[in-house]
């Protein structure tokens, strides 16, 4: 079972049955048994934050299941088969290892080499329903496996067609009714002579995914927990040579004064700079959490498996030499991940900077890095290690103070979500920054960080905007420039475009309340600098509150702060940019100190941010220093910028993510009247005849499918004469549209293939003779006249490593030629897909700019998220274009529409929990 050592109780299914159907993917007999979809194996972590590998059980494994068996206490193996059970008779142990992973089903849950979980379900008569069944080791119980079993085998289960689980468990074995029942299913129960009948529905709900969610969270929380609080550390490869790295790493954990035990492993050396060393990780004899390799690339195995019998909870492996190489160093990279995860353990790197935890309590600076910023509430994640070492000295220098730094390298397990993971619930965290070079998985990007992002700001970096580095895009996903945009602004992550603007922005979130408006007010001592600030504000989309205020040059530090402290006390003010220009009388630090006061006197200012262009300083001078707890700079510091543009800039950040916060977060709502299985019987008819690539839906095939997710198109007919033209457009009902079938002309913004209004048989005549004149070609579509309106269009566009986004824009040459499109990734709530239809610089067209009749606009964003469901439900959609859709007061009315369908890409993030696929030896894609 799962959580406390009991099991799901005993099965009630015949020993055997038969195999049934062809395992989805595999390309095998369904009867084989070690023929399963790969894609049913998984890395997990747990809820203490080691990891185990999931896979289908098979033959091979009959011995290691004895073993697992034998291990067992008499009372576990009693709750699981409902009697003592002491061992496995062969024609059981042949039953419980092959299986047709069909209609039975088992996962065997893998710590190194060894059993220390299984889950089963065994198809009943009905065709509908199986039985379900786990247990877990003593040793291992409380750890969460039985909810992550039992994820992945109703994932399973759905897959091969099963809506329902049932499971029968003994009265006394509560924790395991406490598994279904915690799951978010909607159990039924019966009871009979001290056994409990349990039955659900498999299929997710909102609370089964929201269950999932919360433990994933946790779980990969911990893990990161497990990282940065390390109870003690071994430095593998520590040296006593100034020039190697392990000199470097042991150093920087001695000077940051480690709360716990240092370990030096050099097996030359009896000690390594004053610390007694070991010659290997199995020497020392305390427990070892963190083990930081600098060994070369060619030793790293070896160390490996001294840690994996240690039982090193993380490795972090600063030393280069894998995936960035090439297809031989993604091969190392690829065994060294799998090796760790198999065996519980987490993997920083390899070629990682490393880790810093700056709490007063920790002192963890397991790093190269000798220059680190003070303590703070700001937590730094960061793929690149050649730049974190400059990253953490600029912080320093600005005064920026940090929670906690992990550069990762070359991401083969930890990774910027797992951060997001962990900053959500980490206390000692208010600002979150990211420094990306590639996504892992950017799906559960976007929804790790849209959840984030309304507590806390998350400001980053993504680079490669014009596409990464090779040796990069193996090691990640390079994700289209539209991918990256769509996904920041539907999370609410701030994107800046530099180093300098993320700490920018870093230091007026980190020291300064989140403005309530955009109304900003500049108060200086010079009238071109000020009016410098206020044109930067202007520019950068906020409202002046009112001229600059200009004190004057003379003016003495009271006068200056008198002012500052009146802007803040103006209800029209929302935030306020301060510049100064030092006289040559008084000190600037008296005015400093003068502004500092002010601020902190003006008690109905706060929730009112400040930021200052002041003696061109960069950063917070120590004037403008508000002391935290701990003597850092603290909330209330006010931070500085050389020119009034970098300091507009930040607060115009903040100010929009504000607003974005302040906004509804949406409701991810499934629209009513979808029939699924009519989309997928249409979609699987078209790739029936394609040969297994990608095809274009005929147009009956368009239609069909979008009116199974309740997408209505125009009525039209197509005909190849004159005659049947007006007889479709007598049937249609006049007046009618006729638009040529030829490819060549169907959708030219010139509209050369298109006639419009016509009313009478004679205009379809001459129409239709204009038409057969333009294409050379008999096919013609006769369509009814829908409302005018703005023509507009709805597309699809599926990105491989990201998932699919959905386009909004109004049609035209301008609209094409200027690219005025506006993306948001699915799924989507109802706030994307309202924020999407108000996107494109010509939407005002559709509020009723210059005149104009307002559009349907809710007509419209229901469009969109029926064209969005469709996308998350039919994967096999590739692109798709519903256009031209005419949207007007009367509503929103589709007239034509292409559609593309193929295999289905991989689907990030969705299914059973589980950690990111580890990218193979050929550089393939992470899964």
């Amino acid at each position: 079972m799962a959580d406390a050592g009991q099991d799901a109780g005993r099965s009630t299914t015949p020993a055997s049955g038969p195999g049934i159907g062809v395992p989805a993917g595999s390309g095998g007999v369904a009867d084989d048994p070690y023929d399963y979809p790969r894609r049913w194996e998984a890395d997990v972590v747990l809820s203490d934050g080691g990891t185990v590998h999931l896979r289908p059980i098979v033959p091979s494994d009959a011995e290691v299941l004895r073993a697992f068996h034998g291990r067992l206490s008499q009372r576990t193996r009693y709750l699981r088969y409902f009697g003592p059970y002491p061992r496995i008779p062969d024609r059981d142990l042949k039953r419980f290892s092959t299986v047709n992973h069909h209609s039975r089903v088992a996962f065997i849950a893998l710590l190194g080499d060894e059993i220390i979980a299984v889950g089963r379900y065994e198809g009943l008569p009905d065709g509908n329903s199986a039985e379900v069944a786990f247990v877990v080791e003593d040793d291992h119980q409380g750890r969460g496996l039985g909810s992550i079993l039992l994820e992945h085998l109703a994932a399973a289960a759905r897959e091969r067609g099963l809506g329902k689980f049932v499971a029968e468990v003994l009265s006394d074995n509560a924790q395991m009714v406490r598994v279904f029942r915690d799951a978010g299913y909607v159990v039924s129960r019966a009871f009979d002579e001290g056994v409990l009948h349990l039955e659900f529905d498999i299929d997710p709900t909102e609370a089964s995914v929201e269950v999932a969610h919360s433990r994933e969270q946790a779980a990969e929380a911990r893990s990161v927990h497990n990282l940065l609080h390390p109870r003690s550390v071994a430095v593998i490869g520590a040296s006593t040579d100034p020039t190697k790295i392990g000199w470097a790493v042991l150093g920087n954990l001695l000077a940051a004064d480690f709360a716990g035990p240092v370990f030096p492993v050099n097996a030359e050396h009896r000690s390594v700079r004053g610390v007694r060393a070991y010659p290997s990780v199995l020497d020392i004899p305390d427990p070892v959490d963190l083990a930081v390799v600098t060994v070369p690339a060619a030793s790293v195995d070896e160390v490996m498996d001294g840690c994996l019998a240690k039982g090193v909870k993380t490795l972090m492996v600063v030393t280069s030499g894998f995936g960035e190489t090439g297809p031989d160093g993604r091969g190392a990279e690829r065994r060294l991940a799998e090796e760790a995860r198999a065996h519980g353990m987490r993997l920083v790197g390899p070629n990682a900077l490393g880790v810093v935890n700056l709490d007063p309590a920790v002192r963890l600076n397991a790093t190269l890095a000798p220059t680190l910023p003070g303590p703070g509430r700001t937590g730094f994640f960061c793929q690149s290690g050649a730049l974190g070492t400059a990253i953490l000295a600029d912080a320093a220098a600005r005064g920026l103070g940090l929670s906690t730094f992990v550069s990762a390298g070359n991401r083969a397990d930890v990774s910027g979500n797992d951060l997001l993971q962990y900053w959500q619930t980490d206390s000692a965290t208010d600002v979150v920054l990211l420094y990306l070079e590639t996504f892992g998985n950017p799906r559960k990007f976007a929804r790790l960080a849209r959840r984030l992002s309304r507590t806390k700001p998350v400001v980053a970096v993504k680079s490669g905007a014009r596409g990464v580095l090779p040796a990069l895009a193996a090691t990640g996903v390079a994700v289209d420039e539209n991918s990256v945009q769509a996904l920041f602004e539907q999370a609410g992550v701030i994107r800046v475009e530099s180093i300098a603007q993320l700490f920018d922005t870093a230091l007026v979130l980190a020291h300064q309340p989140l403005p309530p408006g955009d109304r900003v007010a500049v108060v200086g001592n010079s009238s071109a600098i000020g009016l410098l600030a206020a044109d930067a504000a202007v520019g950068q989309g906020l409202t002046l509150a009112g001229d600059p205020v200009d004190v004057g040059a003379q003016a003495g530090p009271d006068v200056f702060a008198s002012a500052v402290a009146d802007a803040l006390l103006r209800s029209d003010v929302d935030a306020l940019i301060v510049v100064f220009v030092p006289p040559l009388a008084i000190p600037g630090t008296a005015y400093a100190r003068a502004l500092r006061e002010a601020v902190a006197e003006s008690a109905e200012a706060a929730g009112k941010p400040i930021v200052s262009t002041f003696l061109a300083a960069e950063g917070i001078p120590a004037e403008l220093v508000v002391p935290g707890p701990d003597g850092a700079p603290g909330r209330g510091s006010v931070p500085s910028y050389p020119s009034p543009e970098r300091a507009a800039l930040a607060l115009a950040r903040a100010t929009a993510y504000a607003r974005w916060r302040l906004s509804p977060a949406g409701a991810f709502t499934r629209p009513e009247g979808i029939d699924r299985a009519g989309a997928l019987a249409v979609v699987a008819e078209a790739l029936a005849g394609g040969g297994g690539g990608v095809v274009e839906l005929t147009d009956d095939q368009v239609v069909r499918l979008l009116a199974c997710y309740g997408i209505a198109m125009v009525p039209f007919r197509i005909v190849d004469s004159a005659e049947a033209a007006v007889a479709a457009g007598v049937e249609l009902g006049l007046p009618v549209a006729l638009k040529t079938a030829s490819r060549r002309f169907r959708h030219r913004a010139d509209l050369v293939g298109v006639r419009l209004d016509l009313t009478s048989a004679d205009a379809i005549r001459s129409a239709y003779a204009d038409l057969r004149a333009v294409s050379g070609e008999d096919g013609v579509y006769v369509q009814r006249m829908a409302p005018k309106g703005n023509s507009c269009t709805v597309g699809l566009q599926d990105d491989p490593s990201f998932g699919t986004l959905v386009s909004f824009g109004l049609s035209g040459m301008v609209s094409d030629l200027l690219g005025d499109r506006a993306h948001r990734a699915v799924p989507m709530t109802d706030s994307d897909a309202a924020a999407l239809v108000r996107a494109p610089r010509a939407a005002p067209l559709l509020a009723g700019y210059g005149g104009g009749e307002p559009a349907d606009l809710a007509a419209l964003e229901r469009l969109v998220l029926r064209v969005a469901a469709l996308a998350e439900d039919v994967p096999e959609v590739r692109a798709a274009a519903v256009e031209p859709i005419l949207v007007s007061a009367a509503g929103a009315f589709v007239t034509g529409g292409r559609v593309t369908v193929g295999p289905p890409p991989s689907r990030h993030d969705t299914g059973p929990r589980r950690l990111l696929a580890i990218p193979d030896a050929a550089g393939g894609g992470w899964g």
